[in-house]
């Protein structure tokens, strides 16, 4: 199953046999401070910046948030929306549960969005499903109902199954739903990687739909979180996760995912492999360059530039 999102000028493909989706998930304020002080005062020069550097790193697509209490979410996701258009031709999550803010914002989006996220619970889904069917977006379901979040992955998966068939009663397509498996921190419980990874599997083989999941949430509490964001994600696309918002800009993140893609059979000859290397070594070559300009001292075997070689000023 292929889910299709797409901006004016780039359409990203997200499923089984397609090369993993990474959503970047730093134009949030929750935790940025300085981030959502700016959003406040729609000032939007973070928000172009974030974009810029997690497209430049390598993502696929751009989460937006504008959660901030107290102030004017619908003003500032459309304008967080229009400002990521404006910078990258990247498509968009729109990451908002607040019908006023994706009535704000989805009309602004040129293409197909993907609209993050619903929850199982009837209150939600019979408010967004409409909104999100009359936008033509895709959706992340999350994997939780009015029960709460089940340790049970089959629970999980009957919520999962819920939401799609939910999904197609406002006629919204299966394609167009991708079911957010939860990732819960293991700090608190060592058993929540185990319980996703096996939801995901489930998923999988009984639903057959696109998988996204905020890969970030696995670490939280513990310190040196990126190998648990990396390791996490290579076990999970293991299991047929198909996407993740997480940080692309977390060099090791990004190797582990482009890493499980090249030995997952989805990167034909390890080209997006060598193309990342290739990238890497570019930059570390111009920021050595960059680093020795700056010193003001000549590369190592360069002549001293004096007639006679004697010694320079004391």
């Amino acid at each position: 199953m292929r889910t299709v999102v797409s901006s004016a000028t780039r359409t990203v493909v997200i499923g089984p046999d397609e090369p993993f989706v990474v959503i970047g998930e730093r134009i949030n304020p929750t935790g940025r401070k300085k981030l959502a002080e700016e959003m406040r005062r729609f000032d939007m020069s973070r928000v172009r910046a974030d974009a810029l550097a997690q497209v430049q790193a390598g993502a696929h697509m751009i989460d937006v948030n504008a959660g901030i209490p107290g102030a004017d979410e619908p003003g500032m996701l459309a304008a967080a929306v229009r400002t990521i258009m404006e910078t990258v031709g990247a498509p968009i999550s729109i990451d908002s549960s607040t019908p006023e803010a994706l009535e704000a914002a989805l009309p602004v989006y040129k293409g197909k969005a993907l609209v993050n996220s619903v929850t199982g619970e009837d209150q939600v889904l019979d408010r967004l499903l409409p909104l999100i069917k009359k936008h033509g977006a895709a959706v992340i379901g999350i994997a939780n109902d009015d029960t709460g979040i089940s340790n049970d992955p089959q629970q999980r998966l009957a919520v999962a199954r819920k939401i799609v068939e939910r999904a197609g009663d406002h006629g919204i397509p299966a394609e167009d739903v991708l079911i957010d498996p939860l990732c819960m921190p293991i700090g608190a419980n060592h058993e929540f990687g185990r319980i996703t990874l096996e939801t995901i599997r489930l998923i999988r083989d009984e639903l057959g739909v696109n998988m996204s999941i905020g890969a970030g949430n696995v670490g939280f509490g513990l310190p040196d979180r990126p190998p648990l964001t990396s390791t996490f994600l290579v076990l999970a696309m293991a299991h047929g996760l198909t996407a993740a918002i997480t940080n692309p800009i977390e060099h090791e993140i990004l190797r582990a995912i482009l890493a499980s893609d090249l030995m997952l059979g989805h990167d034909p000859f390890g080209a997006r492999w060598v193309a990342q290397f290739r990238k890497r070594s570019k930059a570390a070559t111009l920021a050595a360059a960059a680093a020795v300009g700056a010193s003001g001292a000549a590369p190592a075997g360069s002549a001293s530039g004096g007639r006679g070689g004697g010694a320079g000023p004391a």
